[in-house]
């Protein structure tokens, strides 16, 4: 069979959201932004990104994000040449530029590749880019009104101490195959487990449960979600009791409410759990309260950064 002709007017044929990415120094339409087939990121995962999300013209505790992403940074041994003011500034500029009030907002730092494709992470060159899309959510309306069916899954994640959780990181297998056992027991999402079998956190979000009025989240084997603080922030300008401990599949299976936080989707119900449904089937008080809290907070200058999309 002959080799197909290389053809020099390539047509990209994939589409892409609406939107802005800034990379090698220029901010770009989201179609022409991209990563060589070389960079570490994509060979080998390695990699750190943190998403912050804009609603209604602001960013919603950037300062916050801002942090973790440069203590993944530095935990990972990576550098960018910005400070955190200047990945501000760009992150503004992409969300000004794409227009978009309501948005999701990445910054991402990759290994980057050698100049000699070295295997020594110290002779690599790190990329950092940003992007500014629509805002996307990890449930849609349907769920959020009537709570999403969730599946604990058994298969067991990599250990905290050989992947750090605190790092954000694109290291997604386990959680892509809990989303696929899930969906083959009627579940929507997925609830993954550490090693001794004690509930972590789920595809992309930290996990809530209610008991007599006490909030309980996992304390290990998990990202420290801002939305999650978010809620611990809440909970302590409502004056309910909210602890970071150990949570077992018992113990969110006879909860009386469960719920999910994330930035994109912020704070979300959980109604059932491996078949089994939660309280009486319905988001719960303390959930509707909490979701209440946090969407006010968005008009707190304290909290919300706005963007000057004429600057």
């Amino acid at each position: 069979m002959a080799l197909p002709q290389v053809s020099i007017d390539y047509i990209d044929p994939h589409t892409y959201p609406k939107g802005i990415a800034y990379a090698d120094n220029q901010y770009l339409d989201m179609s022409k932004a991209k990563l060589s087939i070389l960079d570490y990121g994509f060979l080998h995962s390695d990699a750190t990104y943190d998403v912050v999300h804009v609603w209604k013209g602001s960013f919603f505790r950037l300062d916050l994000y801002l942090d973790r992403f440069f203590s993944g940074l530095e935990k990972l041994h990576m550098s960018i040449p910005y400070s955190k003011d200047e990945v501000s500034r760009i992150l503004h500029n992409c969300v000004a530029l794409s227009g978009h009030k309501n948005a999701y907002v990445e910054m991402i730092c990759t290994r980057g590749n050698s100049p000699s494709f070295s295997r020594d992470p110290r002779d690599v060159i790190n990329r950092f880019m940003a992007f500014a899309v629509p805002f996307g959510s990890v449930s849609n309306p349907k769920l959020m009104k009537q709570g999403t069916h969730a599946a604990i899954n058994p298969t067991v994640r990599i250990p905290p101490s050989s992947i750090d959780p605190s790092i954000k990181n694109y290291h997604w297998l386990d959680l892509i195959k809990g989303l696929y056992d899930a969906y083959s027991q009627g579940g929507e999402t997925a609830i993954l487990l550490d090693t001794v079998g004690n509930v972590t956190e789920g595809p992309g979000f930290n996990i809530f449960c209610v008991k007599d009025r006490t909030i309980k989240t996992p304390d290990l084997g998990i990202l420290p979600g801002i939305t999650r603080r978010t809620v611990f922030d809440l909970c302590n300008t409502l004056n309910i009791t909210c602890e970071a401990t150990t949570v077992t599949p018992a113990q969110l299976e006879d909860a009386d409410e469960v719920f999910i936080s994330s930035t994109a989707g912020c704070i979300m119900p959980i109604t059932k759990i491996n078949q089994k449904t939660i309280g009486n089937g319905s988001p719960g008080p303390l959930f509707q309260l909490l979701k209440d809290a946090f969407w006010e907070k968005h008009e707190n200058s304290e909290w919300s950064l706005p963007i000057n999309y004429n600057g």
